[in-house]
């Protein structure tokens, strides 16, 4: 197997420009090729995936840890998705509509509200998850199985590190 390891157009005119900065150059390619990889498999993932389903890889993400967690308080539910407790309401909102989450105030605190997957949400996620489990093979196909368990293995540090920092 043949594997394209070499620095990409976008790496190279990032190196151009800052190289009089003096910046840790493996910190930067690692860092952004991240952020590149993630923003190209969400993109794949909504035209190809998350679109049959009407669903933003945003909804997704919130469904999906819905699925995983059960009911959970919204900022608690923000927080696990990697969105602003604003953000979460419109999506929640868009959510709602299609009848797959459904929120529900707290019966002590009525400043807080817990949101938690319908039946027919949880039944979407059965039918989605295979097929994105496709995608996640698909874009990993070049890996062996020991470079898969490697950069799960990085990616938990560097996600360790943050927590440790307050992100």
């Amino acid at each position: 197997m043949t594997r394209d390891t070499t620095i990409t157009d976008a790496e190279a005119l990032a190196l151009k420009q800052v190289k009089s900065l003096n910046v840790d150059e493996q910190s930067m390619f690692a860092v952004s090729n991240v952020f590149r990889v993630a923003n190209k498999v969400r993109n794949f993932a909504e035209r190809t995936i998350l679109s049959e389903h009407k669903l933003t890889f945003s909804g997704f993400t919130v469904l999906w840890v819905l699925w995983i967690n059960g009911k959970m308080e919204s900022q608690a539910l923000a927080n696990e998705s990697g969105v602003s407790k604003s953000t979460l309401t419109g999506i929640v909102k868009t959510l709602e509509k299609q009848s797959i989450v459904v929120r529900e105030p707290d019966t002590k605190d009525r400043r807080r509200v817990f949101v938690s997957a319908t039946p027919k949400g949880k039944k979407t996620m059965s039918q989605i998850f295979p097929e994105f489990n496709l995608l996640e093979a698909a874009v990993t196909k070049d890996l062996t199985a020991q470079e898969k368990n490697s950069l799960a293995r990085m990616l938990r540090i560097v996600l360790h590190s943050l927590d440790q920092h307050g992100e």
